[in-house]
């Protein structure tokens, strides 16, 4: 990807050379056509040994003097050579002038100008010419280092989600194990009905879960499914309510997984297997935002009860980072009363055209 955004810059830079050198050696044909539409031919060498002039000096520069010596920080050497360079070529110019374009003159010597003054003007636009690729080659020096950057930052973006990715899928999976494995123990029926959810949420993690969004829709599909897993563990005693208010068919592109970790805590921390406990789960898609607002009963983790790792909260935080930095709101908190956890989270929707990472 990074050769052929570079070939294409190349490609771009030669075409906007030619236009702008072909412009530069036709404009003589203007200033040396008479009324009549004749072009004067001896005129428009002059004014060609002036353009002539001006490309050398603009790419001996350019391909040379400024790649091989001032970007390697020889100033003074690069100074000098120009200084050599330009009194060369002001020579070569006024020769171009003197005797091939025009004769010596017939007229006394005292009625033209002093030579000098023609040497200052050449000069003096020889150096134009001189900071014009100076400007040109800098500027664009900086856009291909800063092309490099910003590849150098999307890729070790993308490696960081693959990482997160790795992390995230175990995680989930040795969670969903353990429940299962609880079941084992006193209900064979749900355990073997747990295992076919499980089936269902293996396909979204191990094909769906490559990139680093999904649409919507296939996102609560893989909630809901999970959901009904977590049915089958929990008590009569908990409630668990969802509600989803997307459109049917959305496309709206989410990260993956990205919800799954909030809806885990709730299981976590919000159910008692003694006390009436609960669990509320709102998504809700408007105005290109994505509202998930999960609520639940606050029942803390004892200090002997080492179940989870606590790493699905962190990827949540790094992940939403990585792919929605500036662009994305997490609130969770608990009440007053330490008996309820409440976590709000509103992330914008990526534009669809760009959906590697957040503009």
């Amino acid at each position: 990807m990074v050769h052929i955004t570079h070939n294409k810059h190349r490609l771009l830079e030669l075409i906007i050379h030619t236009i702008c050198w072909g412009l530069f050696f036709g404009f003589p044909l203007f200033f040396t056509q008479h009324d009549n539409g004749n072009i004067d031919w001896k005129e428009f060498i002059n004014h060609s040994g002036v353009s002539l002039s001006f490309f050398v000096i603009f790419y001996v520069n350019y391909l040379i003097l400024i790649p091989q010596i001032l970007f390697k920080e020889h100033i003074g050497r690069f100074i000098l050579l120009n200084l050599v360079l330009i009194l060369v070529v002001s020579i070569g110019l006024r020769y171009w002038h003197n005797m091939l374009a025009f004769p010596p003159p017939v007229r006394p010597r005292s009625y033209l100008p002093p030579q000098y003054i023609f040497y200052i003007r050449d000069i003096t636009s020889m150096i134009f010419m001189v900071g014009l690729s100076v400007a040109i080659r800098m500027s664009l020096r900086w856009s291909a280092t800063e092309l490099a950057r910003r590849e150098a930052v999307k890729s070790r973006t993308e490696a960081e989600l693959k990482n997160l990715r790795n992390q995230l899928n175990p995680h989930f999976l040795l969670n969903t194990l353990n429940n299962i494995y609880a079941l084992t123990a006193f209900d064979t029926e749900k355990a073997q009905q747990a295992i076919q959810e499980l089936s269902k949420l293996l396909r979204y993690v191990l094909y769906d879960n490559q990139e680093n969004f999904v649409p919507l829709t296939k996102e609560v599909e893989f909630i809901r499914n999970y959901i009904e897993l977590m049915r089958i563990r929990v008590s009569s005693q908990v409630k668990i309510s969802t509600h989803f208010q997307i459109h049917p068919d959305s496309q709206s592109p989410v990260a993956p997984l990205l919800f799954i970790s909030l809806i885990e805590n709730a299981f976590k921390h919000g159910v008692s297997p003694t006390a009436p406990s609960f669990i509320d789960i709102t998504l809700t898609e408007k105005e290109n935002k994505i509202h998930c607002i999960i609520r639940n009963s606050n029942y803390p983790k004892s200090a002997t009860d080492k179940s989870g790792s606590g790493i699905g909260l962190e990827q949540v935080q790094k992940r939403l980072e990585l792919l929605y930095a500036g662009h994305y709101e997490w609130q969770h908190q608990v009440s007053p009363d330490q008996k309820e956890y409440s976590s709000v989270l509103t992330i914008d929707i990526p534009d669809t055209n760009h959906k590697k990472t957040m503009p």
